[in-house]
């Protein structure tokens, strides 16, 4: 698969940042707070198939919020302070990927606005599909209008193409069922040219060994499209999603040396929500008596998703702290 290399550094990279607080946020501190929103979402799955409390998953996802309304601010912040740094953070592979998963972490606390504060979900829910629907505009037009290099397919596509699918999740049980059929399909058929565009790249070309984390996402819209086609009571197509996520899931369990060879990065965010989303689909396969096995592989997935997914987010959060996050993924500053 060929992958775009990062852009140069600018000029300023390694300047002495300018006076003020979240003026260089990066987009990067994202996918680790959507793979926790997912884990959190998991953990409400596990209710239906294991029969255990929802307390967990509900306490988790409050925290998450939590978390991502701190994180939100501190980029809304930057971006009062200039608003081009959106355009700027979307001509990165970091940025990217972190601010559609900004938009899509939104559309799936939707959830955490059901059981908080309903009245509130409704506009949870439109607000990130318009945010997300913003994303993807400024991404299509960085994509015509940049270079020939900008326009080679990578598995962040799936997060700004296909990253619609979260919102159906909590928009099935907001009625909303003729909008998530309509997203389900017209996500399905972007995941399935985004996938056959990869793999021919993947047997043509090497990845770079910083980027094969990446490749992790390829497993994320198997999984979000299988639990939505269980929502809307396509049982025969979340099997067969559930069986491909199976085969994706493996064939990165036995390539994580490979996969990992470049040591930690911030683009490990990218193992987080498909881990968690993986093992979500599982569980809710098991849960409606698809067979024993989805249910066994959902709750082992649950348990490596529970232990991995924190460690991420407090690597990456680690990062932002100690400000090096922002030089590592050429964040934009205001």
């Amino acid at each position: 698969m060929q992958t775009p290399r990062f852009p140069s550094p600018r000029p300023d990279r390694f300047a002495t940042p300018k006076p003020g607080l979240w003026r260089r946020t990066p987009p990067a501190i994202f996918p680790p707070i959507l793979g926790l929103t997912g884990l959190s979402v998991a953990w409400l799955r596990a209710s239906d198939a294991f029969g255990i409390t929802p307390g967990a998953g509900q306490a988790l996802m409050g925290a998450v919020t939590l978390l991502y309304l701190f994180a939100l601010v501190a980029y809304g912040t930057k971006v009062v302070r200039r608003p081009g740094v959106v355009t700027e953070d979307l001509k990165v592979l970091p940025g990217r990927s972190g601010l559609a998963a900004m938009t899509m972490s939104a559309m799936l606390l939707t959830l955490a606005a059901l059981a908080f504060w309903p009245a509130a979900a409704p506009v949870v829910l439109g607000i990130g599909l318009a945010g997300h629907a913003l994303i993807l505009a400024l991404v299509i037009r960085f994509l015509v209008t940049g270079p020939a290099e900008a326009r080679t397919v990578t598995p962040v596509f799936h997060l700004t193409f296909v990253g619609f699918i979260v919102a159906p999740i909590a928009g099935v049980t907001l009625g909303w069922v003729t909008l998530s059929t309509s997203i389900f399909w017209a996500t399905l058929v972007m995941a399935l040219a985004i996938w056959g565009a990869s793999a021919m790249q993947l047997v043509r070309r090497e990845v770079p060994a910083p980027l094969r984390p990446l490749l992790a996402i390829h497993l994320a819209p198997a999984s979000l499209l299988g639990t939505v086609a269980m929502l809307l009571g396509q049982t025969m197509l979340g099997l067969v999603f559930g069986v491909v996520a199976i085969a994706i899931f493996a064939a990165l369990v036995v390539r994580v040396r490979w996969l990992t060879e470049a040591g930690f990065s911030a683009l490990w965010g990218a193992f987080t929500f498909p881990l968690a989303a993986f093992s979500s689909l599982m569980m809710v396969l098991g849960a409606a008596g698809q067979g024993e096995a989805f249910r066994v592989i959902g709750g082992l997935a649950l348990v490596a998703a529970t232990l991995i997914i924190p460690w991420i987010a407090v690597k990456v959060g680690q990062l932002w702290v100690k400000g090096v996050l922002a030089v590592k993924t050429n964040a934009a500053e205001a």
